[in-house]
């Protein structure tokens, strides 16, 4: 795996700071905090972004927001092409102080986009009006429901399950088969989901598979491919799909992918 450090911001007298940076797959960047809140957004490509206890899957119609001295860590899931924005902590007091995956609009996007890649080639006239316009559009901008706990407690064996999960979360793997592995009960198992991650074994994983599809499915992979490769049948997983998140997975496919069973 590539590690990459963590961006530093520039010191000057703007109230908005901007980056642009591109990364290869598998490139993972260690937790680390800023002062400043972040626009975290990717132009091209897929990240999985973890804050505090929860994991969040960013495609590239979503963007994460992270208020001022939010923790977090990047790992890249495809070649990613980033463009982030970062405001000063006085000027997003009335924004959300959790970290949020939010969908972004044609405006923000051009907005996050023109200014990471000419931001400093503007006037400041311009930078503080794209900054006031950037903290309404994230006031306005509507949640990504995609968020997928993490362990938190002492107990290792969660963890362990958990990670094992995400690497691998196919249907082909039961609860009995990670308890053996972890070497736990079932029932042991199956008390520290509901104690650490509030839902059991099975509504977990599900949670694992829709945001590991919707990153599979803005790449351009096939309804087909993702739902064999999670132990699917298409109709099957297309059903799943349209119950849990209310729209089918083509909604989550780039407009130019070429047309695919929903």
């Amino acid at each position: 795996m590539t590690r990459a450090s963590p961006p530093q911001l520039g010191e000057d007298s703007h109230d908005l700071h901007s980056l642009q940076r591109d990364y290869p797959r598998g490139t993972y960047v260690e937790p680390h905090v800023h002062a400043w809140a972040q626009v975290l957004y990717a132009i091209e490509g897929v990240m999985w972004v973890e804050v505090e206890n929860e994991a969040l899957v960013v495609p590239p119609l979503r963007a994460v927001w992270l208020p001022p001295g939010t923790t977090h860590s990047i790992k890249m899931m495809s070649v990613v092409r980033m463009r982030n924005l970062y405001l000063h902590p006085e000027a997003v007091t009335s924004l959300s102080k959790r970290g949020e995956v939010v969908e972004v609009s044609p405006l923000l996007r051009q907005l996050i986009v023109v200014t990471a890649e000419e931001g400093m080639q503007r006037s400041r006239e311009y930078l503080d009006a794209v900054h006031r316009l950037v903290v309404l559009e994230l006031a306005a901008a509507k949640h990504s429901t995609l968020r997928i706990a993490l362990p938190f407690g002492p107990d290792r064996r969660l963890d362990s399950v958990c990670r094992a999960v995400i690497d691998d979360p196919s249907l082909d793997m039961n609860i009995e088969y990670y308890a053996e592995q972890a070497g736990a009960s079932v029932r042991t198992l199956a008390r520290l989901f509901k104690q650490e991650l509030g839902m059991g074994f099975a509504e977990w994983r599900r949670q694992v598979q829709l945001a590991i599809a919707t990153s599979r499915l803005a790449e351009g992979q096939s309804v087909s491919t993702i739902a064999r490769s999670l132990g699917y049948l298409p109709s099957s997983f297309s059903d799943m799909f349209r119950r849990e998140l209310g729209v089918t997975p083509a909604a989550y496919q780039p407009s130019t992918a070429p047309a695919n069973e929903s």
